[in-house]
């Protein structure tokens, strides 16, 4: 797969069979779409496109609104790499990009640009300023510009939204399993370990800080999980707080991996973390020597589980 930043930079004498949308998650619903775009699209001796944008136009067009994606931009970039796609194209969404209207965005995007033979299109897509442009707009200049649109199923479409909404709310509510089943893949958080308090260090459990910097980045329920990560190519497994370590007076909500049977320095690096299991919620401790007892028994339980799981 190809990734191109803007359409601008994208160029190519194979005509295209396109598709549009932010495929925040590429779980199994998105993943259904784009199996049917790469399949005919290879069957019809084209190329595979998806024409996406970022930042996601809510955050551009309703500034106040609080908006929260299953991946960033770059997570979701290499999830797409899988998928068989021949060209992925990542706009910068901008208010003056929101101002152009359906026709532009056909002849000057799809048209001109992507060198479009076939859209293939969400059931009630709207496209271009104030959103005017709809399937009947599409058909008509698909009849004018020579190229063919194919509406997705209302049903098809329905599962996708359905399924995003529900890995949102899973995550949310600390049911990963439901979150990562939907996703067809573990759920991810990447970051830098930066310095924090070094108090796990002071009672047994080390722990590395994990900072994510897209704000945009959905954050999972509060409570202790059990991870993996790849550090150094090897695969190393530990259990994970998201919280604001009330036992301890905490004032703002960290995220802190403790890596077992791992020592090495790890200041500076980027991990990618994923979520296997929930194994509690967050709990205001009596003593350190409670938490310590308790983190004891999160570790015995997290061992067991990976112990009969395959990862």
């Amino acid at each position: 797969m190809k990734t191109f930043n803007s359409i601008t930079d994208f160029c190519t004498k194979d005509q295209t069979f396109v598709t549009i949308g932010t495929f925040d998650g590429v779980h199994y619903g998105h993943q259904k779409i784009l199996e049917k775009l790469i399949f005919e699209a290879k069957k019809a001796n084209k190329k595979s496109v998806l024409l996406t944008f970022f930042p996601h136009p809510r955050m551009v067009l309703q500034k106040d609104a609080k908006i929260e994606l299953i991946n960033t931009i770059k997570e979701r970039a290499n999830l797409l790499k899988k998928t068989g796609l021949d060209y992925l194209i990542i706009h910068p969404f901008s208010v003056d990009f929101s101002r152009t209207t359906a026709l532009e965005f056909v002849r000057d995007t799809l048209v001109n640009q992507l060198n479009i033979s076939k859209l293939i299109i969400g059931y009630d897509h709207h496209f271009g300023k104030n959103r005017e442009g709809n399937i009947e707009q599409l058909t008509e200049y698909s009849h004018l510009y020579d190229f063919t649109v194919e509406e997705i199923p209302a049903q098809d479409i329905d599962d996708v939204s359905v399924s995003s909404t529900k890995i949102r709310r899973a995550l949310h509510s600390g049911n990963l399993k439901t979150a990562n089943n939907y996703l067809g893949y573990s759920f991810t958080l990447n970051g830098t370990v930066v310095n924090g308090k070094k108090l796990g260090g002071k009672i047994g459990f080390p722990t590395a800080n994990i900072n994510v910097e897209e704000t945009y980045k959905l954050i999972p329920k509060t409570g202790v999980y059990v991870v993996k990560s790849t550090i150094k190519n090897k695969i190393i497994f530990g259990m994970m707080n998201i919280g604001s370590r009330p036992t301890v007076n905490g004032k703002h909500q960290t995220i802190e991996v403790h890596f077992f049977d791992f020592n090495d320095d790890l200041y500076g690096e980027n991990l990618t973390i994923e979520l296997l299991y929930f194994l509690r919620n967050e709990h205001k401790y009596d003593s350190i020597d409670a938490l310590i007892a308790q983190l004891k028994q999160d570790e015995k339980t997290a061992r067991d589980f990976l112990q009969n799981e395959v990862y």
